[in-house]
């Protein structure tokens, strides 16, 4: 039988836990504001337009825009509470690029799910919504789902070295995922919902946590080469990217259901790619896998049955 590698993890690496836990609480925070700021924006915008069309003599009800034009963004950017905001998803990524070099990907990039239900109370709370059942259940899949992949992944996953060549397929996968959700973002954007810009950020997210956690670690090894730099060129590529996309999600979602996407995707396609690309899980016992697997499917079902079932996604 194969011994579980409890001591594949030092002291030092499990104090990445508590470090990604502490970023997952601004990760709440941060994103509940930024919801805020982006509801604010579109609810002043929306009525501007329809007072001008009411004096153009217009009698159907506007649509929401296809997506944040320009000019939304900036003034989005003159919004405290959304700067505010901002400033607790900023300390929530330094939190997380500091587990990230301290323990392998797959032990803390999970753990953002905490964020998920501070983010349905607060939510609850402040929009005076009562999550139901069917809700809190959706809920529930998730935190289960990925606190599975933490229990499993805290004794049988293990850090290594990067190859370039390993690089290279990382950041081939990153640049075909990038190039397909823009074309496609471009051509049926006003047919998108939420779930479709979760889905794009928590992918986007997951590609830009697996880079941060290879150029932390050849920093840390004096390892820095020019692919580092292609490698850090890409992450700030897909973090806007996926910034973006999440900004669409709140205009189009509640801030649990973003925040239910980005913290199960994102680890997901992260340990995934840890497993797969970079042999994190190299000694693992088969049934681990199998546990992932399993673990991933019932995080995934909770993500759209939350998408479906949400009482401000219904509205």
């Amino acid at each position: 039988m194969t011994q579980l590698a409890v001591e594949s993890l030092t002291p030092l690496q499990y104090l990445g836990i508590p470090v990604a836990l502490l970023g997952a609480v601004f990760l709440a925070l941060g994103a509940q504001l930024q919801h805020r700021g982006v509801s604010k924006v579109e609810a002043s915008e929306l009525s501007i337009a329809e007072e001008k069309a009411r004096s153009e003599g217009m009698i159907e009800p506007l649509a929401k825009s296809a997506g944040l034009g320009f000019r939304q963004i900036v003034l989005l950017a003159q919004r405290p509470s959304w700067l505010i905001g901002t400033v607790m998803l900023g300390l929530a990524v330094v939190l997380q690029l500091t587990s990230l070099y301290l323990a392998p990907i797959t032990l803390v990039q999970p753990l953002g799910a905490v964020a998920l239900v501070i983010t349905a109370v607060l939510n609850a709370r402040v929009s005076k919504v009562r999550l139901d059942a069917v809700s809190i259940r959706a809920i529930t899949f998730c935190v289960v789902g990925v606190a599975l992949f933490v229990g499993v992944a805290a004794f049988t996953t293990e850090s290594h070295r990067v190859s370039d060549r390993q690089l290279f397929i990382i950041l081939g996968i990153l640049a075909v995922v990038t190039v397909t959700f823009a074309v496609v973002f471009a051509i049926y954007r006003a047919r998108f919902r939420a779930i479709f810009y979760i889905l794009g950020a928590g992918i986007l997210y997951g590609f830009v946590a697996t880079l941060a956690k290879v150029v932390l670690d050849r920093i840390k090894t004096g390892d820095f080469n020019w692919l580092v730099v292609v490698c850090v060129v890409a992450l700030l590529i897909a973090t806007v990217l996926g910034g973006y996309f999440v900004q669409n999600a709140y205009s189009s979602g509640p801030p649990d259901l973003v925040i239910a996407g980005l913290t199960v995707i994102d680890p997901i396609v992260a340990v995934t790619i840890g497993i797969t690309v970079l042999g994190e899980a190299s000694s693992a016992h088969w049934s681990a896998i199998i546990v992932f697997v399993v673990a991933g499917a019932l995080a995934v079902r909770g993500v759209f049955q939350l998408a479906r079932h949400h009482p401000q996604s219904r509205d």
